[in-house]
């Protein structure tokens, strides 16, 4: 057997995956020791503060030692995985290929090896196959896919029913076909999250996304059969009689509490929040206004040719309503430079959108959406909370951002008192579009109704200005013609 050198080991290193992370989860290993690797490869799933991410492995070789089991959370700059190459690579494979001659071979084909990699982390790339799953057999995408994931979207984005319909359940087969061996379930992260945090086994799961990816309704579906599935019925214990309380136990039952670790975006939230509340002296001031006109708007733009393909409802008006708002009161659109101390005035808005994740709440932004028609910010709003529900958002999407919008209405909230994203002057609370008795033209008719809240930096942003902007918002929503005459 050759002997391995250690100028032949490579140490992979955590990267920085995002832009000044210290230190990041991992998730999942795709990859054992013994394993042969490739230029290009993912090895593992590792979860930051601010995304989830595959780690693609940097040069050919084969596994000699993972350092950190999955669940740990490491620093950048800590080896965590290290690689056999060259000559030590062959005789790493030695015992693997000892082992495999001692077994049956599988009728499974080799997969075909890379061609090529994408960069998409500073000094890595991402193998070709990572970007197109390879087809499941069995794997037909339902129709009720689509609708499914449109529905979740609305849910986010817009004002319609707290809970997404419910999708058309895909024809269930004769049986489910038994998991290869060795074939890893194709799920995107967020899905992988989920299936964790619920206990359900990925390769138990009947996949009904394209090419046979699996997807979130695929493992609510899963549990739903799991606890529909009668457990035996066992013989009846005897009865016995309850405990007196002398005889209750002093001590806790710990199975009736749950800790969970913070870490990743929760534990970046809980600082970020905690940061802002005790450092930003916040003010929120709320109004109510009749937004029944801005309803028939959105329902008229829904039939625009223009607006075809495109995400309309009513968080478009409203965030265009800000931003007009914003136009007419520039010095809102500030932030507070503690070490200089100045208020730095910005001339450009990159509006955040606050969206609930399955990895927790996150803030990306629209750069420059002050300089978008409306169909240009349609298509920005659907971009950015398709991304973020898919969990691909990137650490650059969520840095910049100067004023944010948070969408409590989908929850069926009538308001609330938001804390503001560090380094923003503002934040729009939007609450539930309800119909309610309203005064119309001297008389008592049913409008729809929401409620708004903005909170602000009290610093730099006084209670005249905070309630111009505000006021500037509920006026285009109640006449949206002011989109034009304001414009």
């Amino acid at each position: 057997m050759t002997t391995m050198t250690d100028s032949s080991v490579r140490e992979f290193k955590m990267p920085d995956v995002g832009e000044g992370l210290t230190e990041a989860e991992i998730l999942k290993w795709y990859v054992q020791p013994g394993d042969t690797v490739t230029d290009g490869q993912v090895v593992c799933e590792v979860e930051t503060a601010k995304a989830a991410v595959e780690l693609p492995i940097p040069y050919d070789g084969v596994v000699r030692e993972l350092h950190f089991p999955e669940g740990t959370t490491v620093d950048v700059g800590t080896s965590i995985i290290a690689v056999a190459v060259g000559d030590g690579a062959a005789a790493a494979a030695e015992p693997a290929q000892e082992a495999v001659a001692d077994t049956p071979a599988t009728a499974e084909a080799e997969e075909p090896k890379p061609e090529g990699r994408q960069p998409v982390l500073v000094g890595y790339g991402v193998a070709t196959s990572s970007t197109r799953r390879r087809p499941r057999k069995g794997g037909q995408a339902p129709a009720g896919a689509q609708e499914a994931s449109a529905a979740v979207q609305a849910e986010l984005n817009g004002h319609g029913p707290a809970e997404p319909a419910a999708p058309a359940a895909p024809a269930a087969p004769a049986a489910p076909a038994a998991p290869v061996t060795g074939d890893r379930p194709l799920a995107k992260p967020p899905v992988r999250k989920l299936a964790k945090d619920l206990g359900v086994d990925l390769t138990t799961v009947v996949p009904s996304g394209p090419d046979g990816i699996i997807t979130r309704e695929d493992v609510h579906a899963a549990v739903t059969a799991r606890s529909a599935t009668p457990e035996p019925q066992a013989a009846p214990a005897p009865v016995t009689p309850a405990p007196s309380p002398a005889a209750a136990p002093t001590s806790y039952d710990t199975a009736r509490e749950t800790r969970v670790p913070v870490k990743g975006v929760r534990k970046a939230t809980a600082a970020a929040m905690v940061g802002s509340a005790f450092t930003a002296p916040h003010v929120t001031e709320f109004v109510t206004v009749d937004v029944t006109r801005t309803m028939k708007l959105v329902e008229e733009l829904k039939q625009d040719r223009e607006y075809a393909g495109l995400r309309v409802n009513p968080l478009l008006l409203i965030a265009k309503a800000l931003l007009v708002a914003i136009r007419r009161n520039p010095d809102i659109n500030a932030s507070w430079d503690e070490a200089a101390q100045e208020i730095v005035v910005k001339h450009y808005v990159n509006l955040g959108i606050a969206a609930a994740t399955p990895r927790g709440l996150i803030v990306p932004n629209i750069k420059d959406a002050h300089a978008q028609t409306l169909p240009q910010l349609a298509g920005s709003l659907g971009e950015l909370v398709s991304t973020a529900r898919e969990g691909k958002t990137s650490p650059a999407a969520m840095q910049g951002g100067t004023v944010t919008i948070t969408n409590v209405g989908v929850f069926g909230v009538d308001t609330g008192t938001p804390i503001l994203n560090p380094g923003e002057s503002a934040i729009l609370a939007v609450g539930a579009i309800k119909l309610q008795p309203w005064v119309h033209k001297g008389k008592v008719k049913p409008r729809q109704v929401t409620t708004l809240a903005l909170s602000f930096d009290h610093r730099l942003v006084d209670g005249e200005l905070g309630s111009k902007v505000l006021a500037d918002v509920a006026a285009v929503l109640e006449q949206p013609k002011r989109l034009i005459s304001w414009a």
